[in-house]
């Protein structure tokens, strides 16, 4: 898979003005280290932040951006900023990346942590200053090994610089990074879970309230923000927030630029750097090369194997989180992925939800049971012996796990391809029901109530 943010057959150049998280790249895809890093501007908006703002400038600055979480749920980052109490005597305070990366179909983040791993650090740097955090951690997915090696080289550049530490540029605020890597747990990316896990306990969520703001790591307040969010910051601080906002194309609700890919039997598979309110059709034509020959389009999923399916037809959607709203499903990561027409659905979705069956933490009832229920009818129809009603069951199950109805989101983003792929493409999964003759008595059927 490449990891680049080139645009089509690398015609597009990318530059500061339009291109804040990726312009500084090398072309050899070689990561980018201190002097590197430091001679294209690196850790200028620190500090500037350090030297000409106050700490609650910087926190209203990031919300007026309207900078949203880039990991998926997409909650206005300076809101979440403003959470963090203003009590100053609470002197423990500490701030998170969650960098475990471990949605199918999406590989964004490392290409940040592998290439500009002093983009994150500098984020990081500015972020803690606003929210008076004095330790952070970037939790890392484990299976990152690269990006581990190469941002435990870039604290230790960053610390001979001064730029890490004790008294940091002069200003007397000392703030420690620390890199940890995690046991490879899908459900550590809900942030609870991550605190958890971060604690040495099992990597369950908590029940909110209290919020991480209010009580997180070792009980102090806690801000957790995702690796492309933190990435985002040095460039508002550098040039502001009305620049900031002219990036995104017309009719798009979110700000700034959103790195985007495509997977699949597409030509030029990748990742690139585009504003936000392209759309689908940009995307996956112009940028991604349509599909490759012999193969046709069949469906899409817009961020992640927790997103909802999408048709061809749907290609013109804007990609923002409204936009792909008013198709039906969630923007997500980001990253689409191409069903091409040799795909059956119902082996597809067979396979996701044993994923998300896995890695259910397996704390609340219709989580941990109703996923592999669902996995056992879709094994049963992928074997042509599924039974009538069970399409009906699997439905009732796409309501009983959706949002609200669980203990966190874990659920509703598995089910969510679950729903969406029985409605565009029911007739696959009514040909693997057995005939009735065949049909085992209802009685030795599971029931689903109301289904």
């Amino acid at each position: 898979m490449t990891l680049t943010s080139f645009g089509p057959a690398n015609r597009i150049k990318r530059s500061a003005e339009t291109h804040p998280l990726t312009w500084r790249l090398r072309d050899d895809g070689e990561a980018v280290w201190l002097d590197e890093y430091q001679a294209k501007n690196g850790y200028a908006a620190a500090r500037k932040a350090f030297a000409e703002m106050a700490q609650d400038d910087i926190v209203q600055t990031v919300k007026d951006s309207g900078l949203k979480g880039r990991g998926g749920a997409g909650f206005p980052t300076g809101v979440k900023w403003g959470l963090m109490p203003k009590d100053e005597s609470i002197n423990i305070r500490y701030l998170l990346c969650n960098a475990d990366e471990m949605e199918p179909n999406t590989w964004k983040d490392r290409m940040l942590m592998e290439q500009l791993p002093h983009l994150l650090i500098e984020g990081m740097l500015i972020s803690a200053r606003a929210l008076k955090t004095y330790r952070g951690y970037i939790f890392l997915r484990g299976e990152y090994t690269t990006a581990a090696k190469h941002l435990n080289r870039a604290v230790e550049e960053a610390k001979a610089a001064g730029l890490l530490g004790k008294n940091i540029l002069g200003s007397g605020f000392d703030f420690e990074l620390f890199v940890h890597t995690g046991a490879g747990r899908y459900i550590c990316g809900e942030e609870t879970a991550l605190i958890n896990s971060l604690e040495g306990r099992r990597a369950n969520p908590r029940s909110k309230p209290p919020f991480p703001a209010a009580v997180g790591v070792w009980g102090k307040p806690t801000c957790v923000n995702n690796v492309e969010t933190l990435c985002n910051v040095p460039a508002i601080i550098a040039d502001g927030v009305d620049w900031y906002k002219s990036l995104a194309r017309e009719g798009s609700e979110d700000m700034g630029t959103k790195l985007m890919g495509f997977s699949g039997k597409v030509k030029n598979p990748g990742l690139w750097e585009l504003p936000f309110g392209v759309t689908g059709r940009e995307l996956f034509e112009d940028y991604a090369g349509g599909m490759r020959d012999g193969y046709k389009l069949k469906a899409w999923q817009p961020g992640g194997a927790g997103t909802g399916f999408l048709l061809p037809e749907h290609l013109d959607a804007q990609m923002y989180a409204g936009g792909i709203a008013k198709v039906g499903t969630r923007m997500g990561t980001g990253l689409a992925m191409a069903v091409d027409d040799s795909v059956n659905m119902v082996s597809l979705l067979r396979n996701m939800e044993q994923f998300f069956a896995r890695e259910s933490c397996g704390f609340c009832t219709p989580c941990r049971d109703g996923l592999p229920w669902s996995v056992k009818l879709l094994m049963a129809i992928e074997n042509g012996q599924g039974q009538p009603g069970d399409i009906e069951t699997l439905l009732g199950l796409v309501g009983f796990l959706g949002p609200g109805k669980t203990f966190c989101a874990h659920a509703p983003g598995a089910v969510e391809p679950l729903g969406s792929a029985i409605k565009y493409f029911r007739p696959e999964f009514e040909a693997g029901i057995a005939p009735v003759s065949a049909a085992v008595p209802p009685l030795a059927r599971p029931i689903v109530v109301g289904a």
